[in-house]
């Protein structure tokens, strides 16, 4: 009896120690799978500490970048607007001084030059249609100082014919009127009649160029009156 206890007494004390190995076993590879996944662990979160601080120094690299760039084109900015306003400032000024130019260019010409050549002594060192002419000029108000130019004017107009007709124009008569029919104003006869022709011319220029030394500069610029 007591060598059948010790048989089942052995048997489940190697049975118990079986067990404790088995349960220690498993327990030590329970261990080990936990020490490997916290190494894992470990791993990635150095992966992430690594991967944020990547992250970081590149966003600043960025940043600084960004910042460079928005500086430089800041000044690039300022230095177009600045080339801007000084161009803008020349072309001003080139405005200016061409509109100052066309000012004194203008009035010069508006201002009639004075007459600086010999001035007949009377009406008489004409003849023909020049002395009726420069007689009208006279009862007219004006001075006789004016009858070179007017003189010099109806030279080139008409050579003082009361005939003359310009072909293409159909301008006609000493003061080459145009329309011819203007001169009708001054009389009926304007179509034979010199004294008629150089009434209606006279009081044209007075209108017109104030005197015939005027209406003479006038016609030098541009070629007509």
């Amino acid at each position: 009896m007591r060598r059948l206890w010790s048989r089942f007494g052995i048997r489940a004390l190697a049975l118990s120690l079986l067990a404790a190995g088995v349960g220690g076993g498993y327990q030590l590879g329970q261990g080990r799978e936990a020490d490997q996944e916290g190494i894992r662990a470990q791993l990635a979160a150095d992966a992430d500490q690594q991967e944020i601080g990547y992250l970081k120094e590149r966003h600043r690299e960025y940043t600084a970048a960004t910042a460079h760039r928005r500086e430089a084109q800041r000044e690039a900015a300022e230095k177009a607007a600045a080339a801007a306003r000084t161009e803008a400032g020349r072309a001003r000024k080139a405005a200016d001084a061409a509109s100052r130019k066309k000012r004194e260019q203008e009035a010069a010409r508006a201002e009639p030059k004075p007459y600086t050549g010999p001035v007949p002594a009377s009406c008489d060192e004409y003849t023909g249609n020049r002395r009726t002419g420069c007689a009208l000029l006279l009862t007219s108000g004006f001075g006789i100082d004016q009858m070179p130019c007017l003189d010099k004017l109806w030279t080139k107009e008409s050579g003082w014919n009361h005939k003359a007709r310009n072909p293409s124009s159909g301008a006609y008569g000493i003061p080459q009127a145009y329309p011819a029919g203007k001169m009708s104003s001054a009389g009926a006869d304007w179509e034979t009649s010199p004294a008629t022709q150089i009434r209606w011319g006279l009081g044209y220029i007075r209108q017109r160029y104030d005197d015939p030394c005027g209406a003479w500069q006038h016609s030098e610029e541009v070629g007509s009156y």
